[in-house]
């Protein structure tokens, strides 16, 4: 072998572990979403996750009134922010520039009553309305600007449980994987509500299957999708604590399979309410937060035949009322918002086995959504 060969070699096989080392050393910036709450929140705040998924606050990246969840547009120059006011009225649809130094507001648009959650695709923007009972559909242009309000999804009815479900309550929205299906949990109706995006009109059009009805008194709250199988979708029950399987056909037929508890054996949903839910990107493992004596997340593996789950465990969320959680991008971390007891906590994620250890806890006010 010529020393030239034996050169190049070494050459590439130090390129090789710089990139190892700098991917281990990768450290990310992240937003939370914040109720005002007692502790004096004042807007969207910013913090650091560093490779060993330790936190560093950032400060307060910018000056708003109760963004109680938020996410990107497609290229992340824009953060979307949804005000839910205490009054629970009309509230606001807010965009800002993401600047090095923080977040800019760029444009504001009145949303119906008590917007609870915003999620974006190219130029479209779905809010979710709580007291409301609909979902509402935006557009953002590429100077950041948002229309009014376009369309609206309108809900009716209401579910078995007489206090929370006595109206609808739109709780999320979501853009179905390679298609213009629209699903829209409520809780209060019992039901996911399927709409068409029409492009050419900008409106959001009642499907065929128009809903479908959840097990009596569960509460949709929010969904994941598979990644590699799109066609089964997770459904966080927020009323009885459970996760539910639904599945569409080759004729976009929706029909809810099975549910599963989040809770540990024996524990009651009388005294928990599940809030939010994700899938890793490999497909193998979903996680779901339990807020109330719980305050837990619960651990699943997912079947790569049939999509049903089994419980591998539970994590202590080191705080009240876990709102909210998130992947870190390499999805080595999760880090969890405990809205009640006001921090955030980050767990070193085993990408083999799904379980997770802690690492570290912040303190952040009230925080009720975290957006890497």
């Amino acid at each position: 072998m010529s020393v030239k060969l034996v050169k190049g070699l070494l050459w590439i096989a130090l390129c090789i572990l710089t990139f190892q080392l700098t991917a281990q050393q990768k450290s990310y910036d992240f937003f939370v979403g914040t109720f005002e709450g007692k502790v004096g929140s004042k807007g969207i705040y910013k913090f650091k996750l560093n490779s060993k998924g330790e936190f560093t606050s950032l400060g307060l990246a910018c000056r708003t009134e109760n963004p109680s969840y938020i996410t990107f547009s497609d290229d992340k120059k824009y953060l979307l922010s949804v005000n839910l006011y205490p009054d629970f009225g009309p509230g606001n649809l807010e965009s800002f520039r993401v600047t090095k130094k923080g977040l800019k507001s760029m444009s504001k648009t009145v949303t119906d009553k008590a917007p609870g959650f915003v999620s974006a695709r190219g130029e479209y923007v779905l809010v979710a309305n709580y007291s409301g009972g609909n979902t509402e559909l935006f557009k953002l242009d590429a100077n950041g600007k948002l229309s009014h309000s376009l369309s609206k999804e309108e809900h009716d009815g209401r579910g078995a449980n007489t206090i929370r479900q006595e109206a609808p309550h739109s709780h999320s929205a979501w853009f179905t994987p390679n298609s213009n299906v629209i699903i829209s949990p409520d809780l209060g109706t019992n039901h996911l509500w399927f709409s068409d995006l029409d492009p050419n009109k900008d409106k959001l059009k009642p499907r065929k299957q128009k809903k479908l009805k959840m097990n009596e008194g569960a509460g949709p709250r929010h969904l994941a999708f598979h990644p590699q199988h799109p066609n089964w979708i997770y459904v966080i029950n927020e009323l009885d604590n459970t996760i539910s399987l639904v599945t569409t056909n080759s004729k976009d037929k929706y029909r809810l399979v099975s549910s599963i508890s989040t809770l540990p054996e024996k524990m009651s949903s009388k005294n928990n309410v599940a809030a939010h839910i994700y899938i890793s990107a490999d497909g193998k493992f979903l996680y779901a937060s339990n807020r109330g004596e719980s305050d837990s997340l619960v651990i699943y593996k997912i079947d790569q035949y049939s999509g049903e789950l089994s419980v591998i465990g539970f994590e202590d969320t080191k705080g009240n009322f876990p709102r909210h959680f998130a992947f870190s991008p390499n999805e080595k971390f999760i880090v969890v918002a405990n809205q009640n007891s006001n921090n955030l906590v980050s767990y070193k994620r085993d990408e083999r086995t799904g379980e997770l250890t802690f690492v570290d806890k912040i303190k952040a006010p009230h925080p009720t959504c975290i957006l890497f």
